[in-house]
């Protein structure tokens, strides 16, 4: 593959669509079990923290602490959901199952094939945000108009971090690689990005590095519209969720090219 090549933008197309589809009718199969999977663990951070720590700490800044919680957890959840998408189930379509391989058999461009998998962990991630927004609802937090604007938000979430996913996927050798990048990446990011406490508590050089985070981003755009109020800064944090989602998704396009095409 020349140099030209492995380096030009990605190649955008509507063929990615049967791609996409490919992959929703395979998780329709189990649709039910994958939802509840990804929301079981927020479910239970939240009940866990909200209720117990909420106990002693009955609100931050006049908010309740389990609304506080649950507006900057969701966030994380589609975080997650979308991660394991792009890292476990794309690298055993790549690696393990050689479905790639198989789609590049058809007249599929390996762009293609990137670009739907960066949209389907996006849009499985979305639907584990939905069924969280739901259970949010039932439990009273969220009940505003400026929720609609999450949904969107939610899927930017998405799309930023399935390309963050599918950049590990491109040089990973093996599942236990992902483990360096949920102990050294995603774990740290959790905890500097305000979802369990503001980041106002923290260092003011930590700070900076919260606000120039994705999942820091995504908070500041989130919480305020859960919270019934506008955030405070929407230019500058979709701006970096952009920024990340664009330059993320050109480097995993760029290194699946040479890993597949070399």
């Amino acid at each position: 593959m020349s140099t030209t090549s492995l380096y030009a933008l990605p190649a955008f197309s509507i063929r990615f669509l049967p791609i996409w589809r490919r992959n929703f009718l395979v998780w329709k199969k189990l649709a039910v079990a994958s939802v509840l999977g990804n929301i079981a663990d927020p479910l239970i951070t939240l009940i866990a923290f909200g209720y117990g720590l909420g106990g002693l700490l009955h609100s931050i800044n006049g908010i309740p602490y389990i609304h506080f919680l649950a507006s900057g957890s969701i966030c994380m959840s589609v975080m997650m959901a979308s991660s394991f998408e792009s890292l476990y189930s794309a690298f055993s379509r790549m690696h393990v199952q050689k479905t790639w391989e198989a789609l590049l058999n058809a007249p599929l461009a390996l762009d293609d094939v990137v670009l739907a998998e960066m949209l389907w962990a996006a849009t499985k991630s979305l639907f584990s945000g939905i069924a969280i927004l739901g259970v949010m609802f039932l439990l009273g937090i969220g009940l505003h108009p400026q929720t609609l604007l999450v949904l969107p938000l939610l899927f930017l979430v998405g799309m930023t971090f399935a390309s963050l996913g599918l950049v590990f996927n491109a040089i990973a050798q093996g599942y236990d690689f992902f483990t360096y990048y949920f102990t050294l990446v995603m774990t740290p990011m959790i905890f500097l990005s305000g979802v369990y406490y503001p980041v106002t508590q923290l260092p003011l050089w930590l700070q900076m590095v919260s606000k120039a985070l994705p999942l820091g981003a995504a908070v500041g755009l989130v919480r305020p519209l859960m919270l019934g109020g506008w955030p405070a800064t929407p230019l500058l944090d979709l701006a970096i969720l952009l920024a990340y989602c664009v330059a993320s998704f050109y480097l995993a396009t760029m290194l699946t090219r040479r890993r597949l095409l070399k």
